[in-house]
């Protein structure tokens, strides 16, 4: 436990916290835009893999490549 507190006293947290909040609000924004589309180029369940297992990308990719343009 207390090799973990070193390693959480090491990070510059003033450098992540503004990567981590990105994530969360891509991720966030996305999974709302993909439940309330009534057409995705995908399954949805597709959609939200991706969305929430690729990190930072999976949202762009799911606002690039998953919406139906029509």
């Amino acid at each position: 436990m207390e090799m973990l507190d070193e390693l959480f006293a090491t990070i510059d947290w003033a450098l992540i916290a503004p990567i981590l909040l990105l994530q969360l609000v891509l991720m966030v924004v996305a999974l709302f835009d993909c439940v309330r589309s009534d057409e995705v180029k995908q399954p949805k369940w597709v959609w939200y893999l991706v969305i929430i297992f690729i990190n930072i990308l999976g949202p762009i990719i799911y606002f690039i490549f998953g919406k139906d343009k029509g």
